[in-house]
């Protein structure tokens, strides 16, 4: 039996809900009983190992609620932490007068070799960790927890809105538009557990301080009265113990403190984790990068300065910047000019064919040249995936099937501009932002938002195009924000709504007229022989352009035949 399998069964033969009450049995023993030095070893690497997984876990989780149980096992690790404390500081006043390694061999490593076995060093690290994980880390990480606790229910509305309106524009389904709920209650319950979670790290840091001059004052007492220890072993003995135990207990709540700062800054709209996210937003500028090699390189020659260093650093960020300006233009690709129409053939003028002759599209959408990218899927593109929710949904409402949408690309439009054609002709059209998002006024907002200012295409509501940064404070503020793709999907589902009745054709008629064969083919025959197929059209197209769907075609069959 491998381990794999052993481990199996030992999951299988532990009863269910066993974990908890174990874990409060061993804190509860590790504050009671006497602990080895040995074992004291173990809990000590347990613990650290603990928190560095807790703090990678933390910067590759993609979106904080992924990670939504973190408040809980911040709370689990300050309890471990604070009860090995006291079982260490138990064993370091009973035990601290035979020697260093009295208290186990991490204590005593921490105390001899991380400082060098100077104790006033100790001191002053000590001091410095519990200064940067308690006035730096903690206390800014909890401001921004308690912010974002704040933002995150103020910007509840909003985001109801926002998936409201994804959901009638037939981008999602009612199954993507519950989950998307789910997340948003989630994620404000989050914010606001971390906002009482970072109380527990400021706590355990000034416990830290409290414990620290316990065990410094206590050894002292018990070293000198009780075992006649000289006043100089007394205090480099316990010092030296006292001052391991707190480094082993500091790193590992920095740790926590730095995990909880990362996943407390992280944006919840992103779906990348922290390097992606940094490779793409830090490293994709070259103007940064040269321009710090260039005053790196100005520094570098003024004499009296560290030139090796500075020349050094200022030749790797030119590189560094060279290799983005590379990386961009690879990633762009060379755009070949187009090849001239050869007008005629082996001197003769072409002749025309039938093929030359295009068809129109019951449905067009023209776009500029900077909206390429909306619906190219390998740049991330989504506006198709949107149009195709369009049409489902719209198919589902009304009773018949919506006709593909044939986009192109139009050099006569502007980079931003939009148009949306039925039977070539132009029914709508509109200018988006796809590096914005638009804020909606819906009638009770409580703000201005800096941005530029337009009308929603759809509705015609007064709205601003936004930094894609200020979306959560525009939610705040009572603003239904939406994307660019999201605007030109519900755009298009308003004024197919408007049109039905001029998608509904001969051919679209007698496919529906088919299907209801299958089902009630007696019926279809006998309002055959009794109307003609036109009149059957022109019927339907009434239906649609007063917005009843035709959905049920065995009532508006029966009700033509009588």
């Amino acid at each position: 039996m491998n381990w794999q399998q052993l481990l199996q069964k030992t999951k299988k033969a532990m009863p269910p809900g066993i974990v908890t009450p174990v874990l409060v049995l061993a804190l509860l023993a590790m504050i009671m009983l006497p602990l080895h030095p040995l074992l004291l070893d173990v809990l000590f690497t347990f613990n650290i190992a603990l928190s560095l997984m807790v703090l990678l876990v933390t910067a590759y989780a993609r979106r904080p609620i992924d990670f939504a149980i973190f408040p809980t096992i911040l709370l689990v690790t300050t309890l471990l932490r604070l009860a090995l404390n006291i079982a260490s500081t138990r064993v370091i006043l009973l035990e601290g007068h035979n020697g260093t390694d009295a208290a186990g061999h991490v204590i005593e490593a921490f105390g001899a070799f991380v400082i060098g076995g100077n104790f006033a060093v100790g001191l002053v690290v000590f001091a410095i960790l519990v200064v940067i994980n308690f006035v730096v880390v903690t206390k800014g990480a909890g401001r921004v927890a308690e912010v974002s606790a704040r933002f995150s229910l103020d910007s509840m509305p909003g985001k109801q809105m926002a998936i409201d309106a994804d959901l009638n524009a037939g981008l999602i389904t009612q199954e993507e538009a519950q989950k998307r709920r789910r997340e948003v209650a989630q994620e404000s319950g989050f914010y606001g557990s971390m906002d009482g979670a970072s109380k527990f790290v400021k706590g355990d840091a000034i416990a830290g301080i409290i414990i620290l001059f316990i065990n410094i004052i206590g050894g002292f007492i018990i070293g000198m009265a009780q075992h006649g220890l000289p006043f100089g072993e007394a205090v480099e003995v316990y010092t030296m113990l006292t001052i391991g135990d707190g480094l082993v207990a500091q790193i590992p709540a920095l740790l926590l403190s730095v995990a909880t700062a990362i996943i407390v800054t992280r944006s919840s709209s992103d779906e990348r984790d922290m390097s992606e996210q940094t490779n793409d937003q830090l490293l994709t500028n070259p103007q940064p990068l040269l321009m710090s090699a260039v005053i790196m390189g100005v520094l570098g020659v003024i004499p009296g300065m560290p030139n090796a260093a500075f020349l050094t650093l200022a030749v790797l960020s030119g590189i560094a910047a060279w290799w983005v300006t590379q990386n961009q233009k690879a990633k762009a690709g060379i755009v070949a000019e187009p090849e001239e129409v050869q007008a005629t053939d082996r001197g003769r003028p072409m002749d025309l064919g039938w093929d030359d002759v295009q068809q129109v599209d019951p449905l067009g959408l023209e776009i500029g040249y900077r909206l390429i990218p909306m619906v190219d899927e390998s740049q991330g593109g989504q506006l198709l995936e949107r149009i195709k929710g369009v049409r489902r949904k719209l198919s589902v409402e009304l009773g018949f099937l919506i006709p593909s949408v044939h986009i192109r690309d139009n050099l006569d439009l502007g980079p931003n501009h939009y148009r949306i054609s039925l039977m070539g002709v132009v029914i709508g059209e509109g200018e988006i932002y796809p590096d914005r998002d638009l804020a909606i006024n819906s009638g009770q907002v409580y703000g201005d938002l800096t941005g530029v200012t337009t009308k929603d295409p759809s509705f015609g509501l007064d709205a601003v195009w936004i930094a894609k940064t200020d979306r959560d404070q525009a939610q705040t503020l009572g603003y239904t924000v939406v994307d660019a793709g999201t605007v030109i999907a519900t755009h298009m589902s308003e004024l197919l709504n408007t049109h039905a009745d001029e998608l509904l054709g001969l051919e679209e008629t007698q496919l529906l007229l088919d299907k209801m064969k299958k089902n009630a083919g007696k019926l279809v025959e006998a309002v055959l022989d009794a109307v003609k197929l036109p009149v059957i059209v022109q019927v339907l197209q009434n239906l649609l352009r007063d917005g009843v769907p035709i959905k049920d075609m065995r009532t508006i069959l029966e009700t033509i035949l009588e």
